[in-house]
């Protein structure tokens, strides 16, 4: 295999701190070369300075042995280099085959774009990445899953020769991990060279041909993926071994915090379970159990059509977030883009939304009040890494994002905080500091619910699962009845098994 790309001493500073210091990083013609390192560590500075999102301040990137001056996305698409970022860029009022073809609509002989051909075409990709999904549907009526793919397949009809994908499983069922490593193994065979970020090392025994490891902004280390192993990894990583990943003790008490009663919306059909108070509830199943959509009728972000919701033994009547928040529950939802974040505001404003009326004094905002809680709850609490509390929250790696969402939400209650895949493209190092924060919040008195498909994070850190699937709940486990057989045959009983 040749040498297709090789980025070498790239360095990149923002407002006078160097965030990027001598990288190195070469891809092969034919070769994932996957690319690993903490949140923070200047993995996605690195791909969107490749991509014409950022410029480099020195330092010298090469294709086929040919310096390359990329100055913006659109030099970047001129070399070949096409960039699927973590968070999705999609638009939702456009339908599959439009965004797609976006920014490379087909046109007819007569100048007019063929939509009829994109169509085709669009469909024939779906195809062969055996995805239940038409061409003509909006892309705002798919799940986040099916998003993702919808974003592999723009990347791929691009013909592009270097393929940037950034945590492109994180929200995939495991047949359509398959069938994009299918797809990636189509790709390689094409000659194509993929830089592959993900925090999932399974995924990387699979389909890593060498593995790239960066620290603090700094290169470390390029090894073979087969010549490797996850602890050695994971050293590299976080420069020392990091011990008892997962942090659990009982800290359940017999006092229920919440009851939900045949709690039922459009999509939900019938789910109920309580959660004690201390105790962290997981809530599993398959993409489309209608995990998330039962959170969001609890929270009156869908709409309740019947069922009771009862706080502390009170029945309670929840219509919107606000209503939630008072009677003491918090909410960090799956898709952070969408849902989490005010992406152009800054740190401060984003940890403290939910309570400003916390720091309003006689008509008077105690702007001091609210920086010691910031400085608290973001820094002390979660150990955020960032250069001001008035940066854009925008600008910090995923992982730095939901712990300030996170932060806001520690403010706004001490009861009850429900976390939805709250490790999702997360790096193993904030994936720990996260599982101890809910150790430490149980421990405390507070009720978790915890969302995630992670069967490992499950096992290692819930006192009961509650699984469901096709929006009911179908059963529920134990600490000591936990196996990953036993959650998966509850997630896949169909409605005519159910009691």
């Amino acid at each position: 295999m040749g040498d297709l790309l090789k980025m070498e001493d790239i360095c990149k500073s923002f407002s006078g701190i160097k965030v990027l210091h001598d990288v190195n990083l070469d891809l092969r013609a034919g070769e994932v070369h996957a690319l690993l390192g903490e949140n923070g560590a200047g993995k996605s500075t690195l791909i969107k300075i490749l991509g014409g999102a950022y410029t480099k301040d020195s330092g010298t990137i090469k294709i086929n042995d040919k310096e390359v001056n990329i100055t913006n996305v659109d030099s970047a698409n001129n070399h070949g280099i096409r960039m699927i970022y973590q968070e999705l860029m999609l638009i939702p009022d456009m339908t599959v085959a439009e965004n797609i073809y976006l920014g490379q609509e087909l046109k007819t002989k007569a100048g007019l774009v063929d939509h009829e051909q994109m169509i085709a075409n669009a469909s024939q990709f779906i195809k062969e990445m055996s995805l239940e999904i038409s061409s003509t549907t909006l892309v705002g009526k798919l799940n986040i899953a099916q998003q993702q793919m919808i974003e592999i397949l723009r990347a791929i009809s691009f013909g592009a020769k270097i393929i940037v994908m950034d945590e492109p499983t994180a929200s995939l069922t495991d047949t359509e991990v398959d069938a994009l490593f299918e797809g990636i193994g189509k790709l390689k065979k094409e000659k194509v060279g993929i830089i592959y970020i993900s925090h999932r090392m399974s995924e990387l025994d699979k389909i890593a041909d060498r593995i790239t490891i960066m620290r603090d902004g700094e290169y470390i280390k390029t090894v073979y993926a087969k010549e490797t192993n996850h602890d050695e990894l994971v050293s590299l990583m976080v420069g020392r071994e990091i011990k008892d990943l997962y942090s659990k003790h009982n800290h359940v008490r017999e006092e229920v915090v919440l009851s939900i009663e045949n709690l039922k919306s459009n999509v939900v059909k019938d789910v109920s379970f309580d959660l004690k108070k201390g105790e962290v509830l997981g809530l599993s199943g398959l993409v489309g159990a209608g995990r998330s959509e039962a959170m969001k009728c609890l929270l009156g972000i869908d709409k309740k059509i019947s069922g009771k919701i009862l706080v502390e033994g009170e029945e309670v009547e929840i219509n919107c977030v606000q209503d939630a928040i008072r009677t003491g529950i918090g909410f960090v939802p799956e898709d952070r883009k969408r849902e989490g974040l005010f992406a152009v505001q800054g740190i401060r404003f984003n940890a403290t939304i939910c309570v400003l009326e916390r720091f309003l004094q006689g008509g008077r905002y105690n702007s001091s009040k609210e920086m010691d809680l910031v400085t608290r709850f973001v820094d002390n609490t979660m150990n955020t890494k960032y250069t001001s509390v008035e940066q854009q929250i925008g600008k910090l790696s995923g992982g730095n994002q939901q712990k300030v969402i996170i932060s806001r939400w520690l403010l706004a209650t001490e009861k009850i905080l429900i976390l939805d895949e709250p490790t999702r493209g997360i790096d193993v190092k904030t994936k720990s500091d996260i599982y101890h924060l809910i150790d430490k919040l149980t421990e405390e008195g507070m009720s978790v619910i915890f969302i995630s498909s992670e069967m490992p994070e499950l096992i290692n850190m819930c006192d009961r699962i509650v699984v469901m699937s096709h929006g009911y709940t179908t059963g529920e486990l134990l600490r000591e009845e936990f196996t990953q057989e036993k959650i998966m045959e509850l997630s896949t009983v169909e409605k005519g098994e159910r009691e």
